[in-house]
């Protein structure tokens, strides 16, 4: 276990051990039930597990203690100022980030301090869309959504235009394609509609609006989109400073927050 008071790179706090699976899956039920519009079955495990999780760059921490669970279909959604955490929080669930300290759990299996082949595999079953789309540009459309089937897949190669061709709104939507194509498990969006103009950002929205009311996929958004996030979301997690501040039902943390520091934030956007 890594010393608490190592300086090379920052102090690396001392966590304990990742929970059992079915310690996990209880603690989480009776701290979640109120907190999401989740349905719930009888014995459901968390398919996401988070627990203190910190992440530091050289000396600055960006993620303190986070914990968090979500569960298979849940739709959640992060909202915060900028450089709270969340982006940083999305990346280290599918290792884009390495955490310094802490456990993320896809489906009980602990994914932190893994190879590089676990780490391909993970990326299998965790797809991510990024603000900046992260197409291939010599690319076609339809082949940044075969890509992955093809060469992650190994499926045959069995709309064509290359993303310079296409709209802003337009590559978004493709990458959203490509990474449903894929089947994930967890499906992450990392604010996917900042780079886009603002008569774009709809079109998009609800292409991941429809995906959350009828595909059944496990979502976590980061987004700024306070509508969007009001009428999609089964649950609502704000972060400020590397933290979870508050977390619940949409119609809860937005109508009735319990920390000034959420009201604040809500406030000077709503």
């Amino acid at each position: 276990m890594a010393n608490k008071h190592r300086h090379s790179h920052g102090d690396v706090p001392v966590v304990p051990d990742a929970l059992s699976a079915e310690e996990a899956a209880s603690l989480a039920f009776a701290s979640d039930k109120t907190l999401t519009k989740h349905h719930f079955t009888e014995g459901e495990h968390p398919i996401v597990r988070i627990e203190h999780l910190n992440k530091s760059f050289d000396d600055t921490k960006v993620l303190r203690d986070v914990n968090l669970d979500v569960w298979p279909g849940e739709v959640v959604v992060v909202l915060g100022p900028s450089g709270s955490g969340k982006s940083t929080m999305l990346r280290c669930i599918n290792l884009l980030e390495t955490p310094t300290a802490g456990h993320i759990l896809i489906e009980d299996q602990e994914i932190t301090g893994q190879s590089k082949t676990d780490v391909n595999k993970l990326r299998r079953e965790v797809g991510m869309v990024f603000q900046s789309f992260n197409l291939f540009p010599h690319l076609t459309a339809k082949q940044n959504v075969m890509i992955g089937q093809t060469k992650v897949l190994k499926r045959s190669k069995d709309a064509d235009f290359k993303p310079p061709q296409l709209s802003g709104g337009q590559q978004q939507r493709v990458a959203i394609a490509r990474a449903v194509a894929m089947h994930p498990n967890v499906l992450l969006f990392d604010e996917p509609t900042s780079a886009l103009d603002p008569e774009l950002v709809r079109g998009v929205l609800d292409v991941i609006r429809d995906l959350a009311e009828n595909s059944g996929m496990t979502m976590i958004v980061v987004t700024h989109e306070m509508d969007f996030a009001r009428e999609v979301a089964d649950r609502v997690v704000f972060m400020e400073d590397g933290v979870v501040v508050e977390q619940g039902v949409p119609e809860k943390v937005f109508d009735h927050p319990e920390n000034a520091r959420t009201a604040e934030f809500l406030g000077s956007i709503g």
